[in-house]
């Protein structure tokens, strides 16, 4: 037989106390995390772009911001800071010894030259974004799409050129020609993209070709060597030898100048005499001999000197004997 059992449900109030407490506690955390979630922070060098209900709404600059919690959504860009992407290899450290990964990317960097040889071009593209509501809505991923614009800017540019250009004297031009071509394609998709630099960090030819290259990369510089030997030999002798003509030349001209002048003078004087012999013959004559006899007679030592007739030879002897036993005499008495 079945009996009727009477079963008490009321709560003890310690019970109800602690429910309250729960709920007290529950909407507090719900406030917080409301009003948490309201405020946000954009760093120096990034703008927060608000998206509410996956709509733009707008672009709030750094520092701390407001939102609707739950509905708005916050990206931040970092338009002051300088981005890069690299190719070829990845930087798996930085530091003051960085360490880089280079297994894996070889399709990257392994690319056909203008001349049909193979080239593995390392290369970094660095940009910063100008205009972050293009780089967020124009484009639906613009960092795949710029690493594709540059891995085809940079074949383009390599196929055009010879592999001796792209590894030795025309990595500046391939540099530079593709920045402007990365920036021109940039630019026509509206990524918001400014492209600061393109570093071409190393070219090396591929491992199965590269000690053949190494070989001829040593006899180029060997030949540059030797034709820097050369114009330094032809720097060092050529001026030189030029002085020397120069002095050569100089010399002759000084001597040239010199006997002219001396002819000129001689013809000069020559005339002047002749001029003068012209007008009183006998007195020229007799002026010109007595000048050369002053000049010749000091050179002839002793000399006897008599007339036509030779008359007075004998008296200039005995006079010239006479002065010779004179001395000769005086001599003796002075050593006496």
């Amino acid at each position: 037989m079945a009996q009727d059992q009477n079963f008490d449900f009321n709560v003890p109030p310690q019970f109800e106390k602690i429910s309250k407490n729960i709920r007290v506690i529950v909407v507090g955390l719900m406030v917080l995390l409301l009003g948490f979630s309201s405020f946000f922070t954009v760093d120096p060098e990034e703008v927060g772009i608000v998206v509410r209900l996956g709509k733009y709404v707008e672009t709030v600059e750094p520092g701390l911001n407001y939102k609707l919690p739950l509905i708005d959504q916050v990206e931040k860009v970092p338009v002051e800071r300088q981005l890069k992407q690299e190719f070829g290899y990845r930087t798996v450290q930085s530091g003051v010894r960085s360490q880089y990964q280079k297994a894996g990317y070889e399709n990257e960097s392994l690319m056909l030259t203008g001349d049909l040889n193979l080239a593995d071009v390392e290369w970094v593209v660095q940009y910063r974004i100008n205009d972050p509501y293009s780089y967020l809505f124009k484009v639906r991923n613009a960092e795949s799409t710029l690493s594709d614009i540059s891995e085809a800017a940079m074949r383009q540019i390599v196929g055009d050129r010879t592999v001796n250009e792209v590894l030795t004297v025309g990595r500046a031009e391939v540099s530079i020609e593709v920045q402007n071509l990365i920036q021109a394609l940039v630019q026509e998709y509206q990524l918001g993209i400014t492209i600061e630099q393109v570093v071409l960090q190393d070219i090396n030819p591929p491992n199965p070709v590269k000690p053949s290259f190494n070989a001829v990369n040593e006899a180029q510089q060997e030949r540059e060597t030797l034709i820097n030997q050369a114009k330094a030999d032809y720097n060092r002798v050529i001026p030189r030898a030029r002085g020397q003509a120069e002095e050569t030349i100089q010399r002759a001209e000084g001597y040239a100048s010199e006997r002219i002048n001396n002819a000129e003078g001689e013809v000069s004087r020559f005339n002047d005499l002749y001029t003068e012999y012209i007008k009183a013959p006998q007195v020229t004559k007799q002026r010109i001999f007595l000048e050369t006899m002053e000049e010749i007679i000091p050179k002839m030592g002793k000399k006897i000197i008599t007339d036509e007739s030779g008359s007075n030879v004998l008296p200039l002897l005995q006079m010239q004997i006479d002065g010779v036993r004179t001395s000769s005499s005086q001599n003796n008495n002075g050593g006496n």
